[in-house]
């Protein structure tokens, strides 16, 4: 069956507005290995994207979206291996760098510096820097949100059943992650 698209067929959208926002992480997407380009080389990168709400909300009462793709890497140089690091508030321990669950990021609150970029005609808003949420500060629960993996049109799982792992045990006192 025919699939019509056309330039004009893009969905419309409100980015979240500038500015810090109390926000609790609402999905962690594995994308797989994309193609991407830096400086005119396109590489075959392993990508995952992080999904945020924050407190603020839409004229429709829902809270606003965010996410940011990262290259799947703990490298010193990866940008995902600072954004977490500023996020807990401390440095990475040598074993978490062999091995860390991204699944322990879902319900983790943070603080996020939203910047909006315009481009080609619309604007977009970007993270440009996670932070840990300030003490004594109530953390906000996610909210109507349906991870990607757990829609009815996601993709089969190919992974195992990991409800006996250490990490879905995780309470607040173990943050930070």
């Amino acid at each position: 069956m025919p699939i019509p698209v056309s330039a004009g067929s893009g969905a419309s959208f409100t980015p979240c507005p500038a500015g810090v926002h109390q926000a609790v992480c609402v999905d962690v997407v594995d994308m797989g290995n994309l193609e991407t380009v830096w400086a005119g080389v396109k590489k075959i990168k392993h990508v995952i994207r992080l999904v945020w709400q924050v407190e603020e909300r839409m004229e429709d009462g829902k809270p606003f979206l965010i996410q940011s793709r990262y290259t799947a890497s703990l490298h010193e140089k990866a940008r995902l291996r600072k954004d977490l690091e500023n996020w807990r508030g401390r440095p990475f321990t040598e074993a978490e760098l062999k091995s860390f669950d991204l699944e322990v990021l879902l319900g983790v609150n943070c603080l996020l510096n939203v910047v909006q970029n315009p481009k080609d005609g619309k604007t977009y808003a970007n993270v440009t820097a996670v932070m840990p949420l300030k003490k004594g500060m109530e953390k906000m629960h996610p909210e109507g949100y349906t991870r990607v993996c757990d829609r009815e049109d996601a993709p089969t799982n190919h992974g195992t059943d990991d409800s006996d792992d250490a990490s879905s045990h995780i309470t607040d006192d173990d943050i930070p992650f």
